[in-house]
C-alpha cells in the first residue's frame, strides 16, 4: 500500500490538497468527504485501513482548511456551498481520471455527506456511506446542547466573524479555523430545517438531491448530540428518491464508552470500520 500527496484542480483554478491511498490490488475507489473544518489527516489510519482492504482511497483538505488555505483563509471564496460544488465535484472528477472504470464510492463525515447533493458529478457515484451526517438542525437538538449550539452558530459565529474576518472555531474544540462565509453558512442552514435544503431553490439553483437514487447508508451513534435520530431523518428527506439504510450504535454495545460525532474514525474504534468495508463489499 502506497500514500502519495496529490494536487487536486478545481475548474476555478483552486487547488486543493490531497493524499492518496493505493492498494496493490484495486477493487474499486473511495473519496472520503470531511466534516466542517476536519483536516484530512484525521482520516488517514481509516483512509489506511480501506486500502488494505482493497479500495483506492482519496482524502483531501476543503478549500480554506489544513494545506488547502492560499494566502490568507478566505482566498478562493471558500463555503459549504463551494465545498460541494466545487471541492467535491474536483474530487471525484480527479479520481476517474486516475482510475477510470471503476465504481466510485463516497464516505461522508458529517458535512462530507450533507453537501454530496450540490457535487456536478455525484450521479457517477455508485454508493453513500455516512458518519454522523445529519441537518444539525437546532430544531431537533435536546437540551443543553441545544443551549450550546445555539449560542455557538448565533452569537461565537457573527462575532468572531466580524471581529477576525473568519471564526475562530478551534478555540472552543470545534476544528480548524473556519473561513467566514463557511461559518455564516453553517449558522443559517443549522437554525432551519434540512441543513442546505435551508437555500435550495434560492441562493442555490442548481442541484442533483432530487435526481439521486444509489444506496446510502447512514451510521450515527445514539451519544451523537449533532447527529441524533431526528437530525438525520431530517437530512434524508433532502434525498427524496435516495434509498436510505439508517444504522444507530449504542457505545456499550461495542465495548465503548463512547462514540459521539468524531470517534467513529479514531483507530482506537477501528472495530467498527468493519461496516464500512462490508457496505463497500455490498455494493
Amino acid at each position: 500500500m502506497q500514500e502519495t500527496d496529490v494536487i487536486i484542480n478545481c475548474r476555478d483554478g483552486f487547488k486543493l490538497r490531497g493524499t492518496l491511498f493505493m492498494p496493490a490490488e484495486i477493487k474499486s475507489v473511495v473519496m472520503i468527504a470531511p466534516a466542517t473544518g476536519i483536516k484530512r489527516q484525521f482520516y488517514a489510519a481509516f483512509a489506511r485501513y480501506l486500502a488494505e482492504n482493497g479500495f483506492a482511497v482519496l482524502t483531501f483538505d476543503n478549500r480554506g482548511i489544513g494545506q488547502s488555505i492560499q494566502g490568507s483563509l478566505n482566498n478562493g471564496n471558500p463555503s459549504l456551498t463551494n465545498w460541494g460544488v466545487l471541492d467535491m465535484t474536483a474530487v471525484l472528477k480527479y479520481l476517474k481520471e486516475v482510475f477510470p472504470n471503476k465504481n466510485y464510492h463516497l464516505i461522508g463525515h458529517s458535512a462530507g455527506g450533507q453537501l454530496v447533493g450540490l457535487m456536478e458529478n455525484a450521479k457517477e457515484i455508485k454508493s453513500l456511506f455516512n458518519y454522523g451526517s445529519s441537518s444539525g438542525s437546532l430544531k431537533y437538538s435536546k437540551y443543553p446542547f441545544k443551549l450550546r449550539s445555539s449560542l455557538f452558530l448565533n452569537y461565537y459565529i457573527p462575532v468572531s466573524n466580524l471581529i477576525f474576518g473568519h471564526t475562530k472555531s478551534q478555540w472552543i474544540g470545534m476544528g480548524e479555523p473556519l473561513p467566514k462565509k463557511v461559518g455564516r453558512e453553517w449558522r443559517r442552514w443549522c437554525n432551519g430545517k434540512g441543513y442546505v435544503k435551508v437555500d435550495l431553490e434560492t441562493r442555490i439553483k442548481e442541484h442533483l438531491y432530487d435526481e439521486l437514487n444509489f444506496n446510502s447508508m447512514w451510521v450515527h451513534s445514539k451519544d451523537d448530540d449533532i447527529a441524533n435520530p431526528d437530525s438525520v431523518k431530517d437530512m434524508i428527506r433532502v434525498f427524496p428518491n435516495i434509498k436510505a439504510e439508517v444504522v444507530s450504535l449504542l457505545p456499550e454495545e461495542h465495548g465503548f464508552k463512547d462514540i459521539g460525532h468524531m470517534k467513529f474514525f479514531s483507530k482506537k474504534r477501528s472495530k467498527l470500520w468493519e461496516m464500512a468495508i462490508e457496505w463497500l463489499n455490498k455494493n
